[in-house]
């Protein structure tokens, strides 16, 4: 891996390793085995919408590293380090810092003489404390492009429970527990002994399923040490078939690519014998009904025992576009949500929008493309941190 590391780059990731056994009896009895270590580094998909790219230092046109910060580190589970959650604590506290700021310059007014006599003239006349902070709150939730009516419902379902002058801290405790409740429990993808289970994955194109997929077939193989199979039905874009065909040779897994779901059936005792089969659909038009019937009847021809699906959504999509692309899918099964691209946008507002729209639970979030790193388990405590500190 040093010498992978020097070749490709710091990022350079493990994908395989094997034993090679020199081969002819004088070989076997004069030379040693060595280790073979396949090694990579993820380049952008040509399909997908990418951010700008440099080449790494020393290394140029070999490994290539995204040239936007990554504001949303804080989503993922595995970043509850101490660092950063003091740097989640300073942003909440730099929010009621700046609310306290704002009720000392109305109470105590500013140099004008205007001012002065306003404030002397009743100090019962100041706005509220509490309805200052949660327009505070409020406003906070639009900077991160919540949409107002769930922001709405945050504030008026916190007044209604306030008690006057409650304290700032226990305000944001409760619109931060609300807010949690209202994520509700991440779930994600769980390999049961005995028993194949099969992982459709949906939605448009160019939100990176392919990768997506890519990431937690190597999760399911290292971190449950699970047989994993994978299934290619994207066969109207033939370089999906070809890039997931790539990640299958280097984890050493096997791929099987079908047109139908009638051809899903003659291959199903023989995967029989996998714990997973991750599926790959047709990134589809979510306007063409025919299109989605195909992918309807693809996931409906497995019991639902057997399946699980996940819709695909990048975090860079509108909410407008969201919204219908999540209804047409409604339609065809019920789902769990994935957010790709968390790196290309400096807002999370859309995670909680389509929550709420949905009702689905939330499970992964990807931010970036290297393979297997760039993707965790949603956490529902850090996206409300995270919502209320500001994404910046």
């Amino acid at each position: 891996m040093e010498l992978a590391k020097k070749e490709l780059g710091e990022h350079a990731v493990k994908m395989a390793a094997r034993k090679v056994e020199p081969k002819g009896f004088l070989r076997k009895l004069f030379s040693q085995p060595v280790w073979e270590v396949t090694a990579a580094v993820d380049e952008p998909d040509v399909y997908e919408r990418t951010v700008p790219r440099k080449p790494a230092q020393d290394n140029p046109g070999v490994h290539y590293t995204p040239t936007t910060n990554k504001p949303q580190e804080l989503l993922f589970e595995e970043n509850k380090s101490e660092k950063g959650a003091n740097a989640i604590e300073q942003k909440l506290d730099n929010l009621k810092k700046l609310f306290e700021e704002q009720i000392r310059e109305q109470g105590q007014g500013k140099s004008s003489e205007e001012t002065k006599e306003k404030t002397e003239a009743s100090a019962n006349e100041l706005p509220d404390k509490n309805i200052a902070f949660l327009r505070l709150i409020f406003r906070q939730l639009l900077d991160n492009e919540v949409e107002e009516q769930y922001a709405n419902q945050i504030i008026t379902e916190i007044e209604a429970s306030l008690k006057k002058e409650t304290d700032v801290s226990k305000i944001l405790a409760n619109i931060y527990q609300k807010i949690v409740l209202k994520l509700g429990q991440t779930k994600t993808l769980e390999v049961v002994n005995g028993k194949t289970k099969y992982i459709f994955f949906i939605g448009p194109t160019g939100v990176g399923k392919t990768t997506t997929i890519a990431k937690l077939a190597y999760s399911l193989m290292e971190q449950k040490k699970a047989k994993v199979a994978l299934l290619a039905a994207d066969t109207y874009r033939i370089a999906a078939v070809d890039q997931l065909r790539t990640y299958a040779e280097i984890m050493n897994i096997p791929l099987y690519v079908i047109y139908s779901e009638t051809e899903l059936a003659e291959y199903k005792e023989e995967l029989e014998k996998y714990d997973v089969i991750l599926v790959d659909t047709a990134g589809r038009s979510h306007r063409n009904k025919e299109q989605r019937d195909d992918i309807e009847r693809l996931i409906h021809s497995v019991p639902a025992t057997a399946r699980e699906t996940y819709l695909v959504l990048s975090a860079t999509t509108k909410y407008r576009d969201l919204v219908k692309i999540t209804e047409a899918y409604s339609e065809i099964a019920e789902y769990r949500l994935i957010f790709t691209k968390l790196d290309e946008t400096g807002t999370i507002g859309n995670i909680f929008n389509i929550k709420m729209l949905t009702g689905a639970p939330l499970s992964y979030a990807t931010n970036g493309q290297n393979v297997p790193d760039d993707i965790s388990r949603m956490d529902p405590q850090n996206i409300a941190r995270q919502l209320l500190g500001g994404g910046n």
